[in-house]
């Protein structure tokens, strides 16, 4: 991470980081990310969130996260692939900031706002994935299956749904070679 950050800032790029873990980011998508809710009674993520983005309402860390991606031009999500997908912080972290009417929604009766049309319109969005084993094992015939089609919940439903445009996935093949190699 250090690298592409340090290659990007000479590049002459602001960069934003979230370092998750770092920021000991809360991982579970709950009633405490409302602190003014629409309805007590019952807890429906996307009409809680879409409420806290529309009145302001949104915790601090959700809040400053939303600003992050709103100023960016550029997305670049970088992770190691657990059991096919994200990390469960990752992937919370999508869940809590990327609220109902920020990231997507329906506008009246039609399904705008989303794939192609949502808020995030015009941002570019890049996975860079470290992936234990080889490569030959994430082709079209290993034993995993292309790592295209691994990401593609990642890359179609959840980048592209809010209309970024995604661009190829970086994958760095065999850590877990490397790592024991150590």
């Amino acid at each position: 991470m250090n690298i592409a950050v340090e290659v990007l800032t000479e590049q002459g790029h602001h960069i934003e980081q979230s370092d998750l873990y770092g920021m000991g980011w809360k991982a579970v998508f709950d009633n405490h990310d409302f602190p003014e809710r629409v309805n007590p009674a019952r807890l429906s993520f996307i009409e809680e969130s879409g409420h806290a983005f529309h009145n302001g309402s949104q915790t601090p860390d959700v809040s400053a996260e939303q600003q992050k991606v709103l100023a960016a031009d550029a997305v670049i999500m970088l992770f190691p692939l657990w059991w096919f997908g994200m990390p469960a912080i990752m992937k919370c972290s999508i869940e809590r900031v990327w609220a109902y009417g920020l990231a997507y929604g329906y506008q009246g009766k039609s399904n705008t706002h989303r794939y192609g049309e949502g808020a995030f319109a015009g941002k570019r969005a890049l996975l860079a994935v470290s992936v234990g084993g080889p490569e030959q094992a994430y082709s079209p015939r290993g034993i995993n299956g292309p790592l295209e089609q691994l990401l593609f919940p990642v890359t179609h439903g959840t980048l592209f749904y809010t209309g970024m445009e995604v661009l190829p996935t970086f994958a760095v093949y065999g850590m877990a070679t490397h790592i024991a190699g150590r």
